[in-house]
């Protein structure tokens, strides 16, 4: 998984010469999360300088150093991932290419510095996955946990977590919290949510990245 900035990324991650490139390097499948015009009015959070302008997933089989080299020409900055998938909830297919109708919040994780890894890994990945589900109108739930950086100077995060809301999420609290109108349940299930995500440091020192949601079967030497 590659964090991306630059230049017109919407045509430029969505180009069909680009994808043939990659599936030469051997990509065999890519996901692209922009924040692009269509989740303008979704929150965002950043914490790098300059805001996250996409997050590129790509499966591949082997060396990824060409499938980074190809990516390379097409952002001004890029930071890439080796990351172990867990899903949790499956997200639905969608005819490729074609945005899927959601509000795809992508959020980049920190591991804070008072707990261990294996502390870190129980607390989000088995006590706050069930809240998260609970408590939230998601109805699709990745997370990947870094293994090691792909590229030079890559700042160090611990995990990637893609969530997908209704669109309606965007502007509507009760459609992001599926509390389906009611003040109460909203208020209970963001308390529960937010003193969850605290117990693993999500609380602070993350990059939220609202995007739309892409996916291409390139091709490529693997699946």
């Amino acid at each position: 998984m590659y964090a991306v900035w630059g230049d017109d990324l919407p045509t430029a991650l969505r180009d069909p010469d680009l994808h043939a490139r990659l599936a030469e390097a051997g990509a065999a499948r890519l996901q692209v999360n922009l924040d692009d015009e269509a989740v303008a009015a979704a929150m965002r959070i950043p914490t790098f300088d300059e805001p996250i302008g996409a997050i590129v997933s790509v499966w591949a089989d082997g060396d990824t150093q060409p499938v980074t080299d190809v990516l390379a020409t097409v952002t001004s900055r890029l930071a890439g991932y080796e990351v172990e998938e867990r899903l949790p909830i499956p997200p639905p297919d969608v005819a490729d290419g074609e945005r899927m109708d959601t509000l795809a919040n992508v959020a980049v994780l920190r591991r804070p510095a008072e707990l261990t890894v294996d502390e870190w890994r129980h607390n989000w990945l088995v006590d706050h996955t069930p809240v998260a589900i609970a408590t939230q109108g998601t109805f699709g739930y990745v997370q990947n946990v870094v293994v090691r950086p792909v590229t030079e100077d890559a700042p160090a995060i611990d995990a990637l977590v893609e969530e997908l809301f209704p669109s309606a999420a965007m502007t509507d609290m009760h459609a992001f919290y599926g509390s389906g109108g009611d003040d109460d349940e909203l208020n209970d299930r963001f308390t529960r949510l937010m003193t969850s995500v605290a117990r693993f440091g999500a609380d602070r020192d993350l990059d939220l990245v609202p995007s739309s949601r892409y996916v291409y079967t390139l091709g490529g030497r693997t699946g």
